[in-house]
């Protein structure tokens, strides 16, 4: 049978049996992380050497990221909301956003390396990240609304697993263009050409992944369809679905709120690497001057393929992950990878040779892995089944509050305090990380999370 065929045949037994959801289904509800990640992973490890070449300094970049996690702190609980009270026979809750979505961000991507000017590839990166949003948070609510408690971990520890596969390919994609497929270089001082195609790949690889997930796996009707329609009703319009939001958040789990500081810190962390990664390896290890000098696209490339090595950590760990919150649980398990992360961010401080970075980026692959699951697991249970999707967009407030923070005020902490060094930056952020770690142990975790 099909991966594709056993995945919907198992998906439909799910609704009527207690047995172990299918392996193929579980597979196919997450495959479409692949898709989304290689969006994301495109745009962290290219985003500022883009910036970079079309003349932005390095205290002037986080700014330029400030219009993606402002529409992302709108987009999201308005998206999570609909996607409650969204239900076609055809095209199920989740499903339709996951299509537009797609759509949006490839069109984004393929407009993306052809940015002629600062304000173009802002603007871009806004749209990017809006319609990456409106793909990736209902596919949070997917896995819990499809997989009961018990089996969360399976769920988010796949989407792990293959948003790890897609930022590996997508991270590196510029530098093996470059080594593997001999791709030339582009003028000194312009968006490298092996850049340009790999937005092309990633736009059809994000279409394509997506689409997989939404013809292969089928969504559950709400279980009174009567109630539904009414609860549909009653929030129907931008008013009440305003208050609907307001209200779900002044009835905040308390696990959620715990949460919120490990996140928002965690996050922090990751902003600072992401921003600041590959143009440090650039100027602090291989010496480049300015975007003009060889060693700066060598470098920049070599950042992808240190954030692919990362990312392919995160592939690997993620089989362990449902072992190792099992035996210790989702919040040590949690804590203890945010650690990791902070010694691999850390560590990049010390280190003079390229290859070595590698070593730094197992530490972080595995504290990517845990954050894009166990606070997942951690926050699902504690979430009412009809709010699920609203709850989501509103937990996505805790990593665009710390992008917005950066973006604000780390250009001038750039400037005042590191003297503009891409690597004190990156430093910083392991710094963040361990604080993260240690938040994790206030989280009160549901039994049945483990």
């Amino acid at each position: 049978m099909s991966a594709t065929a056993a995945g919907s045949a198992a998906v439909s037994a799910a609704r009527t049996s207690s047995a172990p959801t299918n392996f193929w289904a579980i597979w196919n509800m997450s495959f479409g992380f692949l898709g989304i990640q290689f969006g994301w992973g495109l745009q962290m490890a290219n985003m500022s050497a883009i910036y970079e070449y079309l003349g932005a300094k390095p205290d002037e970049i986080p700014m330029l990221w400030l219009a993606a996690p402002l529409t992302g702190l709108i987009v999201q609980p308005i998206i999570g909301h609909l996607s409650d009270r969204t239900w076609s026979p055809r095209w199920g809750r989740r499903r339709p956003f996951f299509m537009i979505g797609a759509v949006l961000s490839s069109l984004a991507l393929i407009a993306m390396p052809n940015s002629s000017a600062l304000w173009m590839a802002a603007g871009l990166l806004w749209i990017l990240d809006a319609s990456i949003n409106v793909s990736m948070e209902p596919f949070r609510a997917f896995v819990a609304d499809l997989l009961p408690a018990n089996e969360r971990t399976r769920g988010f520890a796949m989407q792990s697993l293959f948003i790890g596969l897609g930022a590996v390919i997508a991270s590196a994609m510029p530098w093996m263009l470059t080594n593997w497929f001999g791709v030339a270089a582009s003028a000194p001082g312009t968006i490298p050409t092996t850049v340009r195609l790999s937005f092309y790949v990633g736009a059809f690889a994000f279409v394509g992944a997506v689409m997989y997930t939404v013809f292969t796996t089928k969504e559950k009707p709400p279980e009174n369809l009567a109630v539904f329609e009414r609860e549909k009703a009653a929030t129907a319009g931008f008013a009440a679905g305003l208050r609907d939001i307001v209200s779900a958040a002044k009835e905040m789990p308390t696990t959620m709120k715990q949460l919120a500081l490990v996140q928002i810190c965690t996050w922090l962390g990751l902003f600072c690497m992401w921003l600041y990664f590959g143009t440090a390896v650039a100027t602090n290890i291989f010496g480049a001057t300015d975007t003009s000098d060889p060693h700066y696209q060598q470098g920049v490339e070599w950042g992808g393929v240190c954030f692919g090595a990362y990312s392919a950590v995160t592939f690997l760990f993620s089989f362990f992950l449902p072992h190792l919150s099992k035996r210790f649980g989702p919040r040590t398990t949690h804590m203890l990878c945010l650690l990791a992360g902070a010694a691999g961010l850390g560590s990049v401080s010390i280190i003079t040779s390229p290859n070595l970075l590698l070593l730094s980026m197992v530490g972080v692959g595995i504290a990517w892995a845990s954050t894009i699951s166990m606070p997942y697991v951690m926050l699902s249970t504690s979430l009412p089944t009809h709010r699920i999707g609203v709850y989501m967009g509103l937990f996505n407030f805790f990593i665009v509050i710390p992008e917005i923070v950066a973006s604000l005020g780390f250009g001038w902490v750039m400037n005042t305090m590191l003297d503009n060094n891409r690597m004190a930056a990156v430093v910083a952020g392991g710094a963040f990380m361990a604080l993260a770690a240690l938040l994790v142990l206030r989280v009160q975790v549901a039994a049945e999370t483990t």
